[in-house]
C-alpha cells in the first residue's frame, strides 16, 4: 500500500482502523492524493473503499486514505475530478487546523439511497451517514 508522507494507518476506536495526522496542517493544506483505481459502472468491484467521481465512474481508494473514517464533524474534505486525460484524481485537504496525533476523518456524504446509520461520536452527530441535502429524506427510513 503506498504510503502518504504525514499520515500513518492505525488501530483507532471509531471503527477499528483510522488515518492519523504524524504532524500538524493548517486549514486548506493538502494532507495528500489519493492513489486508486478507476472503475466505470457495468464492472464489478468493492465499493467499501471507493469514491464516486461521476455518475458512470468510481475511484477505489488503494492507499492509507482509504481507512480515513467518517465524521459528521470531519477535519478534511476529499476533493475529486476526472483531469484533461479522462483519469479520475482525488486529494485530501484540511477543513480545519489539524493538531499530529489527531484521527482524520471526513463526512462520507452518501446519497439518500445508500445511507447508513452514523456511529461517529461527534457532539452534532446527524446519526444517519448522508448528505445533509438529503437528510430529510432519509430520517423516516432509518
Amino acid at each position: 500500500m503506498p504510503l502518504v508522507p504525514g499520515l500513518r494507518v492505525f488501530r483507532s476506536p471509531m471503527h477499528g482502523y483510522g488515518v492519523k495526522a504524524l504532524r500538524d496542517f493548517a486549514e486548506g493544506e493538502v494532507l495528500g492524493d489519493v492513489e486508486g483505481v478507476a472503475w466505470h459502472d457495468g464492472e464489478w468491484w468493492d465499493d467499501t473503499y471507493t469514491l464516486r467521481i461521476t455518475d458512470v465512474l468510481s475511484f477505489d481508494m488503494v492507499c492509507q486514505t482509504r481507512w480515513i473514517n467518517h465524521s459528521c464533524e470531519a477535519n478534511a474534505e476529499i476533493d475529486l475530478g476526472v483531469d484533461e486525460n479522462g483519469e479520475p484524481w482525488a486529494r485530501v485537504y484540511a477543513w480545519r487546523d489539524i493538531k499530529a496525533g489527531e484521527e482524520i476523518t471526513f463526512d462520507y456524504e452518501f446519497s439518500a439511497e445508500h445511507a447508513q446509520k452514523c456511529f461517529c461520536g461527534a457532539a452534532k452527530c446527524r446519526g444517519i451517514i448522508v448528505r445533509e441535502e438529503e437528510l430529510h429524506l432519509v430520517t423516516q427510513k432509518l
